[in-house]
């Protein structure tokens, strides 16, 4: 008779897969996440959408505008609240001190984020054509490769905020005092060229507003990567700082008792 086989323990994509999974039901069985990671920008899309509806110039900067600020939000502002609340609920330690590997864990929460961002761009491409008159992405790579850089970024930054949130009580005001003004500066609700000198040059050392032309060349213009290499510089440098402070700083343990 053949030898009997043992089941081996889960495998770490295995593990990942199921975090995900679990991700993913917290996510829509929490409605205020869902509504200010996900539907807040779709509603914002159909307000400013039906405020510029004559105007087609308006709206091919609105549309590309509020995917970028969907990118910000459903990663950056996601993660910075989820990772202090996790830390400070003692969930992070107590799944520090359980068998799954700790990058199966953070792999699924990654995921569960990155997934809200691609639902997000799918959406507003298509409420962008369907709706607002603007075309599809002209440059597919090109849009890949902002919305990839974007995640990549605005993740590692929104963890690193995280390591400096004492508590989560007071997690809403440290995000919103990075968000709200990042996306009034870099032009989420209109041309960031048009913006006084002194916020353009603000906005412009930033990433978002980068993001945003990236997004705006791809889905609108058409202009390929070749004519924003130098904003592809500057989310690559923020990238590489996030990633640096999110690692450095990370921290299991809660910061009170």
């Amino acid at each position: 008779m053949p030898e009997s086989r043992s089941l081996g323990s889960p495998s770490f994509a295995s593990l990942a897969w199921r975090q995900y999974r679990l991700e993913r039901k917290m996510f829509w069985r929490n409605p205020s996440s869902a509504f200010f990671n996900f539907a807040l920008p779709l509603l914002f899309l159909a307000l400013f959408g039906a405020i510029f509806s004559s105007n087609q110039k308006n709206l091919d900067v609105i549309v590309p505008g509020i995917a970028g600020m969907s990118v910000l939000s459903t990663t950056f502002s996601a993660l910075a609240y989820n990772m202090t609340f996790m830390r400070e609920q003692g969930i992070l330690k107590r799944m520090r001190g359980t068998p799954m590997p700790s990058g199966a864990y953070l792999l699924g929460i990654a995921g569960n984020a990155i997934t809200n961002t691609a639902l997000q761009i799918v959406l507003i491409t298509c409420a962008g054509k369907v709706f607002f008159g603007v075309d599809w992405p002209k440059d597919v790579g090109e849009l890949l490769v902002f919305v990839v850089l974007g995640v990549l970024c605005f993740a590692s930054l929104g963890v690193a905020l995280s390591h400096v949130i004492p508590n989560y009580e007071s997690a809403s005001a440290y995000v919103n005092a990075i968000f709200l003004p990042v996306i009034i500066i870099s032009g989420v609700f209109y041309d960031a060229n048009h913006a006084p000198r002194f916020l353009n040059g603000i906005a412009q050392a930033l990433p978002l507003v980068h993001l945003i032309d990236g997004l705006s060349g791809a889905m609108v213009k058409g202009t390929g990567l070749s004519d924003h290499l130098s904003g592809l510089g500057v989310i690559v440098a923020w990238t590489v700082m996030g990633m640096f402070l999110a690692v450095r700083g990370f921290s299991w343990e809660q910061r009170r008792s």
